[in-house]
């Protein structure tokens, strides 16, 4: 294992949306809102929370991929993109319809 790299680490946190304002109950996995899929810029790698970005991340694809949903994030301060797992929580026809964006 590369000594760089960092392990993940699982947070159980939970949230109000800055997009919808909606609570969300975090699970130690939970990285965006299942209402409206967006998300925060808190990582530099998956749950470390030291991005001092903070910016919000506007769900802007979907793709369905090795069995799974995968939703990419584009942060709307500083560009950084990232790809996460959907989650069976999550708003299946919003999932469908950054899927055609």
């Amino acid at each position: 294992m590369n000594s760089m790299a960092r392990r993940f680490v699982r947070k159980k946190e939970d949230f109000i949306c800055g997009n919808c304002g909606r609570p969300v109950r975090g699970n130690g996995y939970t990285n965006h809102c299942p209402a409206c899929l967006w998300s925060r810029h808190v990582d530099i790698d998956p749950g470390d929370r030291a991005s001092s970005c903070g910016g919000f991340m506007e769900p802007v694809g979907a793709e369905f991929k090795d069995g799974e949903w995968v939703i990419r994030h584009r942060c709307t301060s500083c560009g950084f993109e990232r790809k996460n797992k959907a989650s069976a929580e999550d708003n299946f026809d919003a999932i469908l319809q950054i899927s055609i964006t």
